[in-house]
C-alpha cells in the first residue's frame, strides 16, 4: 500500500532500474551518454523521469507499457522522458527490441500507436486538473518502417488547452548516433485528451508526485 500513496519521486525514479544482463546495460551506458539526454538533462525547464518505474512492481505484470512490454526483446530498459515544466513539451528516449514486430525486423504499428498514446498523455498532464488526462481521440499517420532494435526518440507538443481538454501533437523519430545525423520521422500523432470527472479520486490511487 505504500508503494502506491508514496510513490517515488521523479529524480528516484531515474535510478531505480538495475540493468539484469550485459545488454540492458549496454543500452542504459547508451541512453545516458548520448548528447540529447545530456542536453535535456542540463536544461532547467525539463523534469527527468522513467514513469514507469513509479509503477508498484507488484502490479508492473497486468501493466502493458510497465510491465508486459518491457524486459529482453522488447523495451529492454525503462524508457527516459524528459517533461517540461509548463505542460508544453515532452520528450522520451527507447529502445525497441526485436520482439515488438509486426512484419519481420518491422516494429509493429499498434506499438508505436500505444507509445504516442502514452507519450502525448504524459506531455499535457501537468496542465489538466489532477494531471489526469484520458484519451479522447488519436489520429495517426506512418511515414516510414519503424526497423527493431534501435533507439526512437518521442517529442510530443502541447498546442491548446481549455479547461478539462487538452489537445496533442507528437512524433516518434530515430536516433541519430552519428554526429551531424539528421533524424527519421517514423509516425506522427494529434490527440485529444480529457480530465474525467472522476480525476481527483484517481490521482489518489494513481498518485504522479
Amino acid at each position: 500500500m505504500v508503494a502506491i500513496t508514496s510513490p517515488p519521486s521523479d529524480a528516484e525514479t531515474v535510478s531505480l532500474f538495475t540493468p539484469p544482463d550485459d545488454d540492458a546495460q549496454a543500452k542504459e551506458n547508451f541512453i545516458n551518454s548520448h548528447p540529447l539526454t545530456l542536453s535535456l538533462r542540463t536544461n532547467p525547464d525539463f523534469i527527468e523521469s522513467r514513469p514507469h518505474m513509479k509503477i508498484p512492481e507488484a502490479w508492473r505484470k497486468r501493466n502493458l507499457t510497465g510491465g508486459v512490454l518491457m524486459g529482453p526483446g522488447k523495451v529492454v530498459v525503462p524508457p527516459f522522458s524528459f517533461s517540461e515544466k509548463t505542460g508544453k513539451n515532452f520528450v522520451q528516449i527507447s529502445h525497441v527490441g526485436t520482439d515488438l514486430c509486426g512484419h519481420m525486423g518491422v516494429i509493429h504499428g499498434g506499438f508505436l500507436a500505444t507509445m504516442l498514446d502514452e507519450g502525448l498523455a504524459r506531455c499535457c498532464f501537468p496542465v489538466l486538473p489532477f494531471n489526469v488526462g484520458m484519451t479522447a481521440k488519436l489520429d495517426i499517420n506512418y511515414k516510414a518502417p519503424a526497423m527493431a532494435d534501435q533507439y526512437l526518440v518521442l517529442r510530443a507538443t502541447t498546442v491548446k488547452v481549455e479547461g478539462r481538454k487538452a489537445w496533442v501533437e507528437g512524433h516518434i523519430e530515430t536516433l541519430p548516433s552519428k554526429e551531424g545525423e539528421e533524424p527519421t520521422v517514423l509516425v506522427t500523432a494529434s490527440a485529444l485528451y480529457i480530465s474525467p470527472k472522476q480525476a481527483a479520486t484517481m490521482a489518489k490511487v494513481y498518485p504522479v508526485k
